[in-house]
């Protein structure tokens, strides 16, 4: 399994997160979790708003029934969405859905707390004092944010003494926004427009891993691309490359991001026993340039 480096941290991390939005779906999750860990898995990102928090009792629950050390395992969550009402970055609701998590997941600490989705009634001041008194007491090692772009992450690391070591933003073969604008730099065709504000570049700079979700996905969960009649010329570039390395469409797709020198984590959703696994393996491959570009115009783009 491929490690990344968490942040600007020397934590090494997997590449491959287990996202556990569905787990509810899982005919065994003892067997979804040994399974990730058997193919060097060791990071679990999670969301307090995921089942309404029943993702995060069930993973508790067959957690439990491993033989793992809760030291072994990178356990993540998110908090800040009130569902179909607002977003909330108050000290109140941060600090209680941490509590509520950790109760939960059955654990003393989280890995990383990511913030999710911008709240533009957010008082950064009040974001600071929810990190700190977190972090003091033991209960959060690391912070994040989940789909913000660079201006907002500056403005938010101007009063957050720890720095924001991840971003989880979605990416994938179907969803390449942060990298058209980026080729098509002094261009005036629709994929010259910049969307995210520069938030690849930001990354990198920064020491921000960014954690592709839905990386098989086209537009806003809208389906999946592998496989789709659709996309013709995409799937039978993916079934080439598939061939040539020794894997899956899906392998490919998910080694075509982490093929980025952006210090890259996939976030896969699957409960599937072999989809984990095939993906796990893949996270080894190392796609060549032509080989990177090739599935990149398949997939409908063009270089200027």
């Amino acid at each position: 399994m491929k490690q990344v480096n968490f942040g600007p941290n020397e934590l090494g991390v997997s590449s491959v997160v287990l996202g556990c939005m569905r787990i509810t779906e899982a005919k065994d999750p003892v067997a979804v979790i040994q399974t990730a860990v058997e193919n060097g898995i060791n990071f679990f990102d999670h969301a307090d708003i995921y089942g309404q928090g029943k993702c995060e009792e069930i993973f508790a629950d067959a957690f439990a029934k491993t033989s793992y050390k809760r030291e072994d395992m990178f356990i993540q969550s998110k908090c800040g969405i009130v569902p179909g009402e607002m977003y909330d970055f108050s000290k109140e609701h941060i600090i209680s859905s941490v509590e509520k998590s950790l109760k939960r997941l059955n654990v003393d600490y989280l890995d990383a707390l990511l913030l999710h989705r911008p709240d533009t009634l957010m008082e950064p001041e009040e974001v600071a004092a929810a990190f700190d008194q977190l972090e003091s007491d033991g209960k959060v090692k690391y912070f994040g944010v989940s789909n913000q772009y660079s201006r907002q992450i500056e403005l938010l690391q101007k009063y957050v003494r720890q720095p924001l070591v991840a971003n989880q933003l979605q990416f994938g073969i179907m969803h390449t926004g942060m990298i058209d604008f980026g080729l098509h730099v002094n261009m005036t065709d629709p994929r010259s427009v910049d969307h995210d504000d520069g938030i690849l570049e930001f990354s990198r700079l920064n020491d921000m891993t960014i954690q592709a979700w839905s990386p098989y996905q086209y537009g806003f969960f809208e389906g999946v691309f592998i496989g789709n009649e659709k996309f013709p010329e995409l799937n039978k570039k993916l079934a080439e490359m598939a061939e040539k390395y020794h894997t899956t469409p899906t392998g490919i797709a998910s080694a075509w991001i982490l093929r980025h020198p952006a210090n890259m984590q996939v976030i896969i959703g699957t409960m599937n026993l072999q989809r984990i696994e095939e993906i796990a393996k893949a996270s080894d491959i190392v796609l060549s340039k032509e080989d990177w570009y090739g599935i990149y115009l398949a997939a409908g783009n063009d270089l200027p």
